[in-house]
């Protein structure tokens, strides 16, 4: 399939069925004897959301390399999403955001206290439906990544504005924030289909290359995106002084960027937004961004090389490929 006729249909064909499951014991969420009134609302409002169903996808096509019964990675799948879900919204919280794919957020919609405590649900809601797994080589890799995605998402927190970070200090939390995710998605697909160690290291590595790689991208299209495509503002990563690769690259490039980066460092005067964003635009620190996450790409699609040629294969590869439009998150 050429990269021009890539679509987040096309590739989740062989799987649709599956995803459909995924989607009604979400839907199912909304419809316990618990929910009613405005608490029914606010879980209609998350469990309907447009979201790519990305990282459930890719834990039901890691699961494909080895015949088994779906109804585990379907489980996992739920899991996954739902661990998502919970994390987007406590991130919107913490950020203050008021747009989440194009929707408003929980914390918008309900305020505060009830996007942390629907959060809280998620997550609690998340674990029971990797323990239905019964496997508990997944169950520990589940619980580490609640573990992972926390301190992620707390060095963000108090890296804020810090422009002397190193690439490895970068590379650890987005890996803890995101990539995590990713690879938990691919190695527990992997596992809980009872593939080989072989198969389930290379899906593994996969996981967390694609993961690496969708952050990466996700921080460029805080300077190239527009609200509509982002599903969310453009520049809010600038307002809470997160340190994405553009910013990285461009204190590599001192002396000469001395003066942009302070502007970096006044963001959170909404005036100086643009003016940063078009110093970023004006220099090479977008394509270098671009380079380092198709480097990432290219080890995904190196990692899943010597898997069996089967559909599901190629639908990982297309996956990555598409990538390289990526218009979501």
């Amino acid at each position: 399939m050429s990269n021009n006729t890539l679509s987040i249909t096309n590739l989740y064909t062989h799987i649709s069925d599956d995803l459909l499951a995924m989607e009604e014991k979400l839907r199912s969420l909304a419809d316990t004897s618990l929910m009613t009134g405005p608490l029914r609302a606010l879980v209609d409002h998350i469990t309907t959301s447009e979201g790519k169903r990305l990282r459930p996808a890719l834990t039901l096509l890691s699961s494909r390399f080895s015949k088994c019964d779906s109804h585990k990675p379907i489980l996992m799948a739920t899991a996954v999403e739902l661990l998502h879900m919970a994390t987007l919204i406590h991130d919107d919280t913490v950020d203050n955001s008021t747009l989440r794919r194009g929707k408003a957020t929980v914390d918008n919609l309900w305020g505060k206290n009830a996007a942390v405590l629907i959060g809280d649900y998620l997550f609690a809601t998340s674990a029971t439906f990797v323990c239905d797994t019964e496997n508990i080589h997944v169950i520990k890799r589940f619980s580490q990544t609640i573990s992972e995605l926390s301190l992620g998402e707390l060095a963000e927190l108090f890296s804020a504005f810090e422009i002397n970070q190193t690439m490895t200090d970068y590379e650890n939390r987005i890996y803890n924030k995101t990539a995590s995710l990713f690879y938990t998605a691919t190695q527990s697909g992997a596992i809980l289909s009872g593939a080989d160690t072989t198969t389930i290291t290379a899906l593994s590595n996969y996981g967390l290359n694609i993961g690496m790689a969708f952050q990466i991208l996700d921080d460029i299209l805080d300077y190239e995106g527009t609200a509509e495509e982002f599903g969310k503002p453009v520049g809010n990563d600038l307002l809470q002084g997160t340190v994405t690769l553009p910013v990285l690259l461009m204190a590599k490039h001192s002396p000469q960027s001395v003066e942009k980066l302070k502007l970096f460092e006044e963001v959170g005067r909404t005036d100086r937004i643009a003016e940063f964003i078009k110093s970023i635009k004006d220099s090479s620190v977008l394509d270098e961004s671009y380079t380092v996450a198709w480097n990432y790409i290219d080890k995904a699609l190196a990692d899943i090389s010597q898997l069996p040629a089967q559909r599901e294969k190629q639908d990982l590869a297309d996956l990555a490929n598409y990538l390289k439009q990526r218009k979501f998150k």
